[in-house]
């Protein structure tokens, strides 16, 4: 690992991004109806401060799954649209801690990995909408005729876009 005093500028905003994004997840439930306890707010802090010094390591998956659990437990309504906040920040997260473990902390960012793995953020998030969706159509127990054939349309969907996007972006 390189020493944080010598990490680039850019360094610097992916590992910031890598940090907030947890944190950001967690409190996204407070519109929801689930204030965490403080003890949750600073160990999340505490897994995303370790999540941006070791990008690469499994503290980021416990970050990460913290927020996960905290949404399963912790809010009245699950199904809130802050779900989506939650799920952009923690897609931010771990795409930052992605490309922040490709170099090391003094050299800056590549512009081209930065843009292909921020063009494949957007073509994954889809998926986060179609599934929230779905949850929110199927709340009621009884399931809309074709829900699960509409949400595999909406994937399949989402695939072909992230195709067409990363065929382009290959290319050029």
């Amino acid at each position: 690992m390189t020493e944080v005093r010598d990490w680039s500028l850019g360094q610097w905003v992916l590992r910031a991004v890598v940090l907030l994004g947890p944190v950001v997840g967690v409190l996204a439930a407070v519109r929801a109806g689930g204030t965490p306890p403080w003890w949750l707010v600073l160990l999340v802090l505490a897994l995303g401060a370790g999540f941006a010094l070791y990008p690469d390591s499994a503290v980021g998956t416990v970050a990460l799954v913290a927020v996960l659990v905290w949404w399963g437990i912790g809010p009245t309504d699950p199904l809130h649209p802050a779900a989506l906040v939650a799920a952009a920040a923690l897609l931010g997260s771990h795409l930052a801690a992605t490309v922040a473990a490709y170099a090391p902390g003094a050299a800056p960012p590549d512009p081209a990995t930065l843009r292909r793995w921020a063009v494949r953020g957007v073509a994954v998030f889809p998926a986060a909408l179609v599934a929230w969706a779905m949850a929110g159509a199927a709340v009621d127990g009884a399931e809309p005729p074709g829900l699960w054939a509409a949400g595999l349309a909406g994937v399949l969907v989402a695939i072909l876009a992230a195709d067409l996007l990363f065929g382009r972006s290959q290319e050029s």
